[in-house]
């Protein structure tokens, strides 16, 4: 029992050659776009809440929202909301005062760009006046004391085999 077949290239410009109105695609069976019934509203609204130069997510609770800052951790996120006498709210939930607080409460607070500029500034400080740590920061190899034989491969690059070395 043998049945006839198209060829594969002839069904693929038959299915793309036709083009096909908004309307046509929303009445067929086998279209991707969603159907829109006529008295239907669509509501996309996407609100972000903007922390500290950061849009920290909506549906997260505000402790773990505010982590998302750099220079904000667990610690820091708990004190921010005792001090305001926050309740650990969902961050949409939240109303304009309290973002208002909130903003106001993270702006005293050394936080991104400000810390990694203190930071990088830090650094820079050790390695011009040479101390031990700023020649380790110089190498690339760790500078709190941690071992070199084996590890610190993050630090050192990758390995490179030295020749010259053979067993006996």
């Amino acid at each position: 029992m043998a049945m006839a077949t198209a060829p594969a290239s002839s069904l693929l410009s038959s299915a793309f050659s036709t083009v096909r109105t908004p309307h046509q695609l929303r009445s067929s069976s086998a279209s991707f776009v969603p159907a829109l019934k006529k008295n239907q509203d669509v509501n996309l609204s996407i609100r972000c809440v903007r922390v500290g130069g950061v849009e920290i997510p909506n549906n997260k609770r505000v402790e773990y929202s505010l982590q998302y800052i750099h220079g904000i951790g667990r610690n820091r996120s708990r004190q921010i909301l005792t001090d305001l006498s926050f309740d650990n709210k969902i961050t949409k939930d939240l109303s304009e005062d309290e973002l208002i607080n909130l903003r106001q409460e993270v702006s005293k607070y050394l936080i991104e760009g400000d810390l990694k500029r203190f930071n990088r500034l830090a650094i820079v400080r050790l390695k011009e006046i040479r101390c031990y740590r700023g020649i380790r920061h110089d190498l690339g190899l760790p500078c709190r004391g941690q071992r070199t034989k084996n590890n610190c491969r993050t630090l050192k690059g990758k390995k490179v085999s030295v020749a010259g070395k053979k067993k006996k």
